[in-house]
């Protein structure tokens, strides 16, 4: 979970770039595409590297796939080895030359859509800027940008262990990763554009299941809630609220005999009702290797 505040956490280029809100519910939508666009962007920060990333060509063209494949010398094991974010999220490519063999891999981690836990209102920012455009030289242009002035959201996802093997990702990817949407959304140069700047990391759950567990709870992100005493569109803050997780405790009190341990990150500006020591009661919670860093 993350929130944003007067910023754009994910605009729709069809629709002016506005941000992404249901018409029939008023909820803030987030596309796995763009929770992903983080992770990618804030593993090459931490020095990982990834095959979906921008290069130029020297005449300032962007790269293709087909480009980055042949600097892999279009072998998919290399592909593997090197880029965690294709053993992560798999991947589809044509191989040049080779018109009958192409490069898909299923990705062992999904996401859903990610989704605000309360009503937002979108607000249309307009100012002016000193430059001015060819048309006019006289005088600056007008500018305008649409943001939310709060969302909280909550991303719900699930990393496969079959899937895995096919890309051969490890615990070390999963770690990278986990450390990436943390980051990224507090300190990734991903959020701080001008649209974007206004992002804090709030929760992290990592549940892992037991070797012979052939189930998992799923819909995580609809076992939790928002509770406020003002009205959805009048929040402005996560001191306005409580994290409400009596849900998710309920659902876990039900699958903790196939689960093997937890992993927590709470920002220290959440309150969160039940304490996650009582939401996870009986179940081993670690905190992430990393979260002392952060």
């Amino acid at each position: 979970m993350y929130d944003v505040s007067w910023a754009n956490p994910n605009g729709d280029p069809m629709d002016e770039n506005k941000p992404r809100v249901d018409e029939e519910t008023g909820i803030n939508i987030v596309t796995d595409v763009r929770l992903k666009r983080t992770v990618r962007d804030t593993l090459m920060e931490l020095g990982h590297e990834v095959f979906l990333r921008e290069e130029r060509t020297e005449d300032g063209n962007r790269k293709t796939k087909e480009d980055i494949m042949a600097y892999y010398d279009n072998d998919p094991k290399k592909v593997l080895e090197r880029c965690v974010d294709i053993r992560l999220f798999g991947g589809t490519f044509a191989i040049k030359g080779d018109d009958q063999n192409a490069f898909s891999l299923t990705g062992p981690v999904q996401f859903k859509f990610g989704t605000s836990l309360h009503r937002v209102k979108v607000e249309l920012i307009k100012g002016t800027s000193i430059m001015p455009s060819a048309a006019d030289k006289r005088q600056g242009t007008f500018t305008e940008v649409y943001v939310v002035p709060y969302s909280l959201l909550a991303f719900y996802g699930v990393a496969n262990e079959k899937a895995a093997e096919a890309t051969h990702l490890t615990e070390d990817d999963l770690d990278a990763m986990f450390k990436a949407l943390w980051v990224g959304h507090k300190a990734g140069t991903d959020v701080i554009t001008r649209s974007k700047f206004g992002h804090e990391p709030r929760l992290l759950v990592d549940i892992v299941y037991k070797p012979d567990a052939l189930t998992h709870i799923g819909e995580l992100n609809k076992l939790v809630a928002f509770r406020s005493e003002k009205a959805d569109e009048a929040i402005r803050d996560i001191s306005e609220g409580v994290l409400d997780l009596s849900g998710l405790a309920e659902k876990v009190a039900k699958y903790k005999d196939k689960i093997e341990k937890v992993r927590v990150l709470v920002s220290d500006r959440v309150r969160v009702a039940p304490a996650v020591e009582a939401v996870f009661a009986e179940i081993p919670v670690e905190p992430f290797p990393w979260s002392d860093e952060t």
